[in-house]
């Protein structure tokens, strides 16, 4: 039987901005741009216009969250 235990989810506590900091900081907003193909990444980048975009738009969402714990599972 699998438990869900918090201490194994990276996003648990981790906010929508935090996780854009992170990879801001991690790729740039030009990399990223490739990696996630949104127009927020490409077109007057800022993390304000981003966060607006992904937190109504689920599919860029999941796919911003996947980029972040594929990182962060990297670096461990």
């Amino acid at each position: 039987m699998q438990t869900n235990n918090r201490d194994d989810d990276i996003l648990h506590g981790v906010s929508l901005s935090m996780i854009l900091d992170f990879l801001i900081e991690e790729y740039g907003f030009e990399e990223l741009s490739i990696l996630i193909r949104i127009n927020c990444f490409k077109s007057h980048p800022s993390k304000e216009s981003s966060l607006k975009f992904l937190r109504k738009t689920e599919w860029a969402r999941l796919q911003v969250q996947w980029l972040y714990v594929r990182t962060v599972l990297e670096k461990k």
